[in-house]
């Protein structure tokens, strides 16, 4: 079922549509991170993807308990931009050989990652709020800020020492 398609029919369709997307990256993203790991260099880097790991396999327990408040069983659907995404991120990520230049590719590849995920839990409390789904909005909201923190905290570690070394 795609996005733009006639299964759609109201703005709840569309919350599950996207309530599905997300659980399919979270997902993948969760059986990725262990490769990141491996591939960083720097200790700083690899704490962090070991933390967001951790996170995400969390974030994947709160996606359950929204599928659970919604009358659902957590099920996924297809998320082709985040394949896309880590499939780029898996080919340039194989063609670098300088540690540092990897380094600073799997941040820029986790941020892309990061990006999506906020487009979307943002998207999702928004529409949580209009169907009157508080609860599931206030879970959301939890996941949205730590997103947002990881966000931040690549920033922070790609400008302090991890793009100077690959310049």
């Amino acid at each position: 079922m795609g996005l733009f398609t006639k299964d759609i029919k109201d703005m709840n369709d569309l919350f599950v549509h996207q309530l599905k997307d997300i659980y399919y990256a979270e997902n993948r993203i969760a059986a990725t991170l262990p490769k990141m790991i491996q591939k960083a260099s720097t200790p700083e880097l690899k704490q962090g993807f070991e933390k967001h790991l951790g996170e995400t396999k969390v974030q994947i327990q709160r996606l359950d308990k929204v599928f659970e408040l919604h009358g659902l069983e957590p099920e996924s659907v297809k998320c082709p931009a985040i394949d896309g995404i880590i499939k780029e991120a898996d080919e340039v990520a194989g063609e670098i050989n300088d540690k540092s230049v990897l380094d600073a590719a799997l941040i820029a590849a986790a941020q892309a990652v990061e990006h999506y995920e906020i487009t979307r839990y943002g998207t999702l409390i928004a529409w949580a709020k209009e169907l009157g789904a508080d609860e599931c909005a206030t879970i959301l909201q939890k996941t949205l800020e730590e997103e947002c923190e990881t966000d931040r905290k690549l920033t922070a570690l790609a400008e302090s020492e991890i793009n100077s070394a690959a310049a």
